[in-house]
C-alpha cells in the first residue's frame, strides 16, 4: 500500500475532508443565518431611513447600515443621489445584494439623467435581484444643476411620459416611434416575456406636484422639515389628486420624512444633522420650503444675508465648522427646528408616532444611521400600536398587497 493509496483508512479520511469541510461550512452558515434571523427584530415596515444621509465620501458605509437596519427591524432603505460618490444605481445594487428583508427605494433619481431604457433596465434588475423589494423613486431635481449640466428642466408632462414608458417596458411591450414629452425614441424594448409590476414613487414638495403625484404614483415621499400642518395639507393634496384621477386615494402610500436627531448624539453631530441639514435645504430651495410651511420669509432673508452663510462655498451640512453651525442655529426661528424629532429617545418616538395621526402611511427617520436610531426605534416599539401596521408591505411603493 503506497502512502497515497486511498484504500489506506487514514488517507481515505483525509481524502474525504474537502467534502466534509464544505458540508460543515454549509451547516455552520445555515446555523448562523438562523441565529441572525432569531436575533433580528420584527420588521416595522412603516419605518424607513436614508442610507448615507447627506454628504458621504465613503459609500461602502451603506453595507454596514443595511445590515444594522435589518437587525433593528427597519422597513426600507431610501437612497438619495448626488453626483460625486452617491450614484443611486450602484448604491441600490449594493443594498439589494447585502439585504434579505429590507425594502429599497431611490429617493430620488431623475428621469432625464439616464435614457429610459437604462432606467427601466435598472429597475427591472433591482426588482429581480431583490425579489420584489425595490421601488423606483423619481424627483424633479434642481433647475440650476440641470442648467450647468446642459439638461432640460423637468416638467410634469415629461415625468408622466417617462413613467408610462417604464411601465410599458416592464410589461414586455415593444414601443415603436415614440414621440412625447420625455423624448423621441425609434424603438424601446426590454424583453417581450416580461410582465412585471414595479412601484414608482415620486418625491414632491409643492401642492401642484403633490396633486400630480397622486394622479399616477404608487407612493409619494414628502420632505424633511415639514411642520405638522404642512404634513396634513400635503397628504390631503396627494389624496385629492388621486381621487380626481379616479384612483383609490388610499392606494397611494405616503411617506413623511422626519429629521430624527436625539439627545443621545453629541452636540456637534446634532448641529450638523439638524441645523446643517436645514441650512443646506435653504441654500437650494429655501423659498419653496418656507412657502410650504407658511414660515415668515423674513427668516429666510436673514439667513441669506448673513455673512457667515455667504462665506460657506458649498453644502453647509458637508463643510461648515462647529462655530459656523452654532452661529447659523441662532438665525433660525424656533419653530423651524421644531419640525423634527428631537430630545430623548422617548420624545423622538412619540414624534414619530404622531406622524401617522397626521396622515402619513410611513415615516422616514432622516439624518441618522440605523445605529444612531437604535434608541429611538427601541422606544418606538414600546408605544407602537398593536396590529396597526400589520397590512404594510416591505416594498415601500405598495400601499397593500
Amino acid at each position: 500500500m503506497t502512502p497515497n493509496d486511498s484504500s489506506n483508512p487514514t488517507n481515505a479520511a483525509t481524502a474525504a475532508t474537502p467534502a466534509d469541510s464544505r458540508a460543515q461550512q454549509a451547516q455552520q452558515a445555515q446555523a448562523q443565518q438562523a441565529q441572525a434571523q432569531q436575533a433580528q427584530q420584527a420588521q416595522c415596515c412603516e419605518l424607513g431611513f436614508y442610507t448615507l444621509a447627506g454628504h458621504s465620501g465613503t459609500p461602502r458605509d451603506l453595507i454596514a447600515e443595511c445590515h444594522a437596519a435589518e437587525s433593528l427591524g427597519l422597513g426600507t432603505a431610501f437612497i438619495s443621489e448626488r453626483f460625486n460618490t452617491k450614484d443611486a444605481t450602484a448604491l441600490s445594487g449594493a443594498a439589494g445584494a447585502v439585504s434579505t428583508t429590507l425594502g429599497i427605494a431611490t429617493a430620488a433619481t431623475n428621469h432625464n439623467t439616464r435614457h429610459p431604457l437604462v432606467t427601466a433596465t435598472f429597475a427591472m434588475t433591482m426588482h429581480r435581484l431583490t425579489e420584489g423589494r425595490f421601488a423606483l423613486g423619481l424627483g424633479r431635481g434642481f433647475d440650476a444643476l440641470f442648467d450647468i449640466m446642459g439638461l432640460p428642466h423637468i416638467t410634469m408632462a415629461q415625468m408622466a411620459d417617462a413613467i408610462d414608458l417604464y411601465r410599458r417596458l416592464w410589461r414586455g411591450e415593444m414601443v415603436f416611434g415614440h414621440d412625447g414629452p420625455a423624448g423621441n425614441f425609434p424603438m424601446l424594448c426590454l424583453d417581450p416575456s416580461f410582465d412585471e409590476k414595479i412601484p414608482v414613487m415620486l418625491t414632491a414638495i409643492g401642492e401642484r406636484t403633490l396633486e400630480f403625484a397622486g394622479t399616477l404614483a404608487d407612493g409619494v415621499i414628502l420632505h424633511t422639515f415639514f411642520a405638522d400642518d404642512a404634513l396634513e395639507r400635503s397628504v390631503a393634496a396627494v389624496r385629492r389628486g388621486a381621487e380626481q384621477a379616479g384612483r383609490d386615494p388610499a392606494s397611494v402610500r405616503i411617506w413623511s420624512v422626519l429629521a430624527t436627531v436625539g439627545d443621545h448624539l453629541d452636540e456637534e453631530l446634532r448641529l450638523k444633522k439638524l441645523v446643517g441639514r436645514l441650512a443646506t435645504y435653504l441654500q437650494g430651495y429655501g423659498d419653496l420650503l418656507v412657502s410650504v410651511n407658511n414660515w415668515d420669509p423674513q427668516g429666510l432673508a436673514r439667513f441669506r444675508a448673513d455673512d457667515v452663510v455667504g462665506s460657506i462655498g458649498g453644502a453647509i451640512d458637508a463643510i461648515a465648522t462647529l462655530e459656523q453651525l452654532e452661529h447659523i442655529a441662532t438665525l433660525f426661528p424656533e419653530e423651524w427646528l421644531q419640525a423634527a424629532a428631537t430630545g430623548t429617545a422617548e420624545q423622538c418616538a412619540a414624534r414619530v408616532l404622531a406622524q401617522f395621526d397626521l396622515g402619513a402611511d410611513g415615516v422616514i427617520l432622516h439624518g441618522a444611521t440605523p445605529t444612531e436610531l437604535a434608541p429611538v426605534v427601541s422606544a418606538y416599539r414600546r408605544i407602537r400600536p398593536a396590529n396597526r401596521f400589520d397590512s404594510q408591505l416591505a416594498n415601500p411603493g405598495w400601499a397593500h398587497a
